[in-house]
């Protein structure tokens, strides 16, 4: 059994996971926030109180740290006392924080794979080129650390094994993640921007017929007709759970697909052909030195302030396709999800909703022992099972629509 709970970040997804971690503070106990910022995080804690989330009287602290320095955060959470570790900071930080984790023993969980600040899209696999190189300490320190579980990378991973107990054989993933939301803003990203646009600037890794296959972003479309949010244009994606489930399912097609507008391509396809998109420092005439990419994301509108006039809906799941008893089978496993009514549950849009729900989830069966498995694991490696349960019951239900037709999925 494991209690107290420190969250890294105080972003969208951060608000999120602090709102749930609240509302199950008597199974989680005591609870902690860490930025650079002390003051967003404590933003965050306000916001918990002001909707009276936790469920039992209890502590919620907000704390500065810089999660790039790893002894930093050791000795936060030594002084918290904390056993569960949220990661949910700028993908940065992942690998300092694991090894803070690493050291102290607490469980890990992060939703996003490590990137370095100056390298983008590196070879696959991607979790290979950092955090699969902590397994072994992970196992000798008996530490849990379970990586990626967010929605996409995260609930898309569970939903592949769920496909696979009703297979013999799995032929081909497609991840398709739809927003088919509105903020109301002429241009903006769901999340980081910088992390946003650096997932797309770079070579679209997808696992195919047995090896790496590259492409260009919004290379290949594909329109897929889905539950609630009906027919969506989407373009082949690089994107981390590909990484892992091609490890797990070598035999199988692994795809990404993410739905976008035309607008959102004209924009990104200007800002990338006029090198603001570029990662790389470079001179004003003046003689400052910039980065292109740090000063687009400093005049997009902060991904936070979105919430409160995002309308519409989203759609994320698996279709998956194989063979039972000799003859093919299709199963789609998917959540919708509503932007509004995320802001009014925790006051964060839809897409942070869906990724900061399932780490909540996973710290939950950490704490009561079910997940807490003492090494390092993707979500794939986890039994589904009651981890889609509790999502199902903390607010990401889950439905499948195969041949006996669309309906809610539990166990």
């Amino acid at each position: 059994m494991k209690r107290n709970v420190l969250i890294i970040g105080a972003g969208g997804v951060a608000q999120v996971v602090a709102h749930k971690c609240a509302q199950h503070n008597d199974r989680l106990g005591d609870l902690h926030i860490a930025s650079r910022t002390v003051s967003k995080a404590q933003d965050i804690i306000d916001s918990v109180h002001a909707k009276a989330a936790m469920k039992v009287p209890g502590v919620f602290t907000a704390h500065g740290v810089d999660a790039m320095d790893s002894a930093a955060v050791a000795a936060l959470i030594g002084a918290t006392g904390c056993q569960i570790v949220i990661n949910v900071g700028s993908p940065f930080v992942n690998m300092t924080v694991l090894q803070a984790c690493i050291e102290t023993g607490a469980a890990y969980m992060d939703t996003a794979i490590h990137e370095d600040p100056a390298k983008i899209c590196e070879t696959p696999p991607w979790y290979g080129n950092y955090e699969w190189k902590r397994r072994e300490a992970c196992r000798a320190a008996g530490v849990t650390a379970i990586l990626g579980v967010g929605f996409d990378p995260g609930v898309v991973n569970a939903y592949a094994r769920v496909a696979e107990g009703m297979m013999d054989e799995v032929q081909s993933i497609d991840i398709v993640d739809i927003n088919a939301g509105s903020h109301g803003k002429w241009f903006s990203t769901n999340f980081d921007p910088e992390i946003n646009f650096r997932e797309f600037t770079g070579t679209v890794y997808s696992w195919q017929n047995g090896a790496w296959q590259t492409n260009t972003m919004f290379e290949v479309g594909q329109t897929w007709d889905l539950p609630v949010v009906g027919a969506q244009k989407t373009y082949l994606t690089g994107h981390d759970e590909v990484h892992s489930l091609s490890a797990r399912y070598p035999q199988a097609d692994v795809r990404f697909w993410m739905g976008f507008g035309d607008h959102y391509i004209n924009v990104f396809t200007v800002l990338k052909n006029l090198g603001l998109l570029s990662e790389q420092p470079v001179k004003t005439a003046e003689g400052l030195e910039v980065i292109p990419l740090k000063v687009v994301k400093a005049v997009l509108p902060d991904p936070a302030s979105l919430a409160p006039n995002y309308t519409g809906k989203t759609c994320i799941g698996d279709v998956v396709k194989g063979v039972k008893d000799g003859k093919p089978v299709e199963v789609l496993i998917y959540n919708v999800a509503d932007h509004k009514e995320a802001y009014e549950e925790v006051g964060s849009q839809g897409i942070s909703y869906t990724a900061g729900v399932p780490p909540v989830a996973a710290a939950l069966l950490i704490a009561d022992g079910t997940w807490d498995v003492g090494h390092m694991a993707n979500v794939e490696d986890m039994d589904p099972k009651p981890f889609i349960n509790l999502l199902n019951e903390i607010g990401l239900p889950t439905r499948i629509k195969d041949a006996s037709g669309d309906r809610a999925l539990s166990f």
